[in-house]
């Protein structure tokens, strides 16, 4: 764990494909080791039309209803996949939320810039709504529903929250998300469209004022930017409610790594994912 520490520490707070590539080859050799303990149950179910509208599905053992944990994946609007058969990452964490007893989702969702505000939003109301009329066929109990997403998918799934509200969902896990408190950047617009419309699409009042439990997390080597939106929604939260919620800052990882070593041996993020799985879903 500290060589894997040390690694992520030298490659700084910067985002792009060489990074994203040194992250996967540091945990590699265990995530494919998980894919092969826990296979997909169903993979590429589709809850919408378009053929980006796919959903996977790990199942848990066990013959009782489980709650099902949905995880968007990011990208910066622009790409990503939902992972499965033969790449791991993302599906990483449908196998995570499947070894901890409940049935992982995770979904790919229609993409920028041929798909714009608030298409992202709009699918994970889509799999929300397949779900609540399909989960319990999988094992799933459809009124346990928690959203997660880390990057691109937490803005989804905070835009959700704005566009769809919390009456079908338990709670929502957002990982270094941008929500509004920060400007946008170019490669934002090509989601968003005109800056001069991101105050009336940002999600930021839907999650600063929501009353569903939230889990919010950052890593220590996240880009300036997202942990000023990190910091930003808490302070917010602390003025709106007179509470921060539950958060975490994962020290050692960065924005690539915080999703993707989710069903290593470092169980520090996932046990407190699980965790507030568990607490938020009672019957």
């Amino acid at each position: 764990m500290n060589q894997i520490r040390q690694s992520i520490a030298a490659m700084g707070t910067h985002l792009g494909p060489d990074v994203l590539a040194q992250c996967r080859a540091l945990f590699d050799a265990d995530q494919s080791a998980l894919r092969e303990q826990v296979p997909v149950t169903v993979a590429d179910i589709a809850y919408g039309p378009h053929e980006r509208h796919r959903l996977d599905l790990y199942r848990p053992q066990g013959s009782n209803l489980a709650p099902v944990l949905v995880f968007v994946h990011g990208g910066g609007f622009l790409k990503g996949d939902k992972g499965g058969v033969d790449a791991w990452p993302n599906a990483n964490v449908g196998r995570m939320a499947a070894q901890a007893g409940f049935v992982g989702g995770v979904i790919n969702y229609r993409l920028a810039p041929d798909n714009v505000w608030p298409a992202g939003s709009e699918d994970v109301a889509a799999v929300v709504a397949w779900l609540k009329a399909h989960a319990a066929q999988y094992g799933g109990d459809p009124e346990r529903i928690v959203l997660m997403g880390t990057s691109a998918g937490s803005v989804h799934v905070a835009g959700y929250l704005k566009l769809a509200g919390v009456r079908d969902i338990r709670a929502a896990i957002l990982l270094s998300g941008l929500y509004g408190y920060t400007p946008l950047d170019e490669r934002d617009t090509y989601y968003y469209d005109d800056p001069a419309l991101y105050p009336d699409r940002m999600p930021l009042d839907a999650v600063a004022s929501t009353s569903l439990p939230l889990f919010l997390a950052c890593a220590e080597f996240d880009p300036p930017r997202f942990q000023a939106e990190f910091l930003g929604l808490m302070r917010d939260r602390l003025t709106r409610h007179g509470a921060m919620p539950r958060a975490f800052i994962h020290s050692g990882h960065n924005h690539y790594s915080m999703a993707m070593h989710l069903g290593t041996a470092d169980r520090r993020l996932s046990d407190e994912i699980c965790a507030f799985v568990r607490e938020t879903t009672k019957s």
